[in-house]
């Protein structure tokens, strides 16, 4: 219960598409947007350069606040009941649901369960030539849920993350980065929220040259992503530091991004160094980039393989073909990113309220939401590497903007009973203020 909404990699929300997603989840009522705003250290408003349709707001956030104000909100709601155990099989009679049977022992019944194992099914982390089985450093895997799952005939494959080490915030020489400042006018993500922060805190950007490349290119011998030890596909777009200096040969160096991990924390993220080197490499290596040649890690970077199954196993409201009010949410459908699992968590969260209510699922289309585009395309596409959204896979982005996605999707929320009064309200004084705008009820 201690890693609940626990950010496994960089600490940050939204981005290029996944943006416009946290501001649908907040349409929809959902707490993502909210939690966001109150754990924002600094906020970004990306590609202005280009059409509003193209505007997606992205923050940097306090981890381990990200962690508390979801904590805290989850136990206000009375609801929500949590027991602390290990999903090992699912209780199942004439292909239908009926519950879960625990490491303890339990039988815990259910009319419908939603599977949401992140990257924890069967998972095997990888540093250099140590491997060891772990859902997320210092966790262990789940073992058992995979196997069942594959007995009642579903179709499993592997796929493969990875994460940056962790640096000493205190041991960096600031003076020889680059600041990468927030913007003046600090947005927010939740269409509740009414003032942004005031105070920002800077991120910093480095390089790395020839002669970091050539000590990571030392330790490709111990590398598990070049021996064979891993044999799973990795995310296309976030691939590691020793993926990108041997498929991008010709680059001198690559931009590093230096991230805080929160206010009041010395604990620093290094975004785009992800690698699952020995951890002597890594520690190397980062000393030979201008500011960091005095750098103390915390922690090496890693990489991490997984089960996943593959999503065109799902209907459109994620449940699944094979078993009657069982449904898929997250990265066992071979999504990457928080904001691509908490819009199926909602969704499937949803369907499952509906199904037990014997209502119709909501199923976005293309033409409606994000959300709908990302589960058409697991559904009906699949994937055979780690799922991220971008704007460019939605044929109707021109109309799918982060700012309006109260005007499209929280009708619905209402009519959900997801929409709070104070909601409803600010949506109808946006539609006085914005007469021209298109009614999407």
């Amino acid at each position: 219960m201690q890693t609940i909404a626990q950010m496994s990699c960089n600490p940050a929300m939204g981005g290029v598409a996944k943006g416009q997603i946290i501001r649908e989840i907040d349409a929809l009522g959902g707490g993502s947007g909210i939690i966001t705003d109150k754990t924002m250290i600094q906020f970004k408003m990306l590609n202005k350069s280009k059409g509003p349709a193209m505007w997606s707001p992205r923050s940097q956030n306090d981890r381990m606040r990200f962690a508390e104000e979801w904590r805290l909100l989850l136990e206000n709601n009375h609801n929500i009941d949590f027991w602390q155990d290990m999903v090992i099989e699912l209780i199942v009679k004439n292909k239908t649901v009926k519950g879960v049977k625990t490491m303890l022992g339990l039988n815990i019944k259910g009319k419908n369960v939603v599977l949401t194992n992140g990257t924890f099914l069967n998972g095997k982390i990888h540093i250099g030539e140590k491997n060891f089985k772990g859902g997320r450093t210092g966790e262990r895997s789940s073992i058992g849920l995979s196997g069942f799952l594959q007995k009642a005939g579903f179709k499993l494959g592997r796929m493969k993350t990875g994460t940056p080490p962790r640096i000493d915030g205190r041991t960096i020489n600031y003076n020889l980065l680059e600041e990468d400042t927030g913007d003046a006018n600090a947005g927010n993500f939740s269409f509740l929220s009414q003032l942004s922060i005031k105070e920002q805190k800077p991120c910093f950007i480095c390089h790395t040259n020839k002669k970091v490349h050539k000590i990571l290119g030392e330790g490709f011998e111990k590398s598990p992503m070049f021996q064979g030890r891993i044999t799973a596909t990795g995310p296309r777009y976030c691939p590691s530091i020793e993926d990108k200096i041997t498929r991008f040969k010709e680059k001198e160096r690559h931009q590093i991004f230096i991230e805080p991990e929160g206010w009041n924390t010395c604990e620093i993220y290094v975004n785009g160094f992800s690698t699952s080197l020995p951890e002597e490499i890594q520690y190397k290596a980062l000393t030979k980039i201008p500011g960091l040649e005095n750098v103390k890690m915390f922690r090496p970077g890693y990489a991490i393989e997984y089960d996943y199954f593959p999503p065109t196993q799902l209907k459109h409201s994620l449940e699944t073909k094979l078993i009657k009010n069982l449904y898929f949410a997250g990265q066992i459908n071979g999504t990457t990113g928080y904001e691509e699992a908490a819009c199926q968590g909602l969704m499937a969260g949803i369907n499952a309220a509906l199904s037990i209510d014997k209502k119709d699922p909501i199923i976005f289309k293309r033409n409606e939401s994000y959300i709908g585009v990302l589960i058409d395309d697991l559904i009906t596409k699949g994937t055979e590497e780690p799922y991220r959204m971008f704007t460019s896979r939605a044929e109707f982005r021109i109309i799918l903007r982060q700012d309006n996605a109260d005007m499209r999707l929280t009708p619905i929320a209402e009519s959900l009973g997801l929409a709070t009064n104070k909601r409803i309200k600010k949506l109808n004084e946006k539609k006085k203020i914005h007469r021209s705008a298109p009614d999407f009820n």
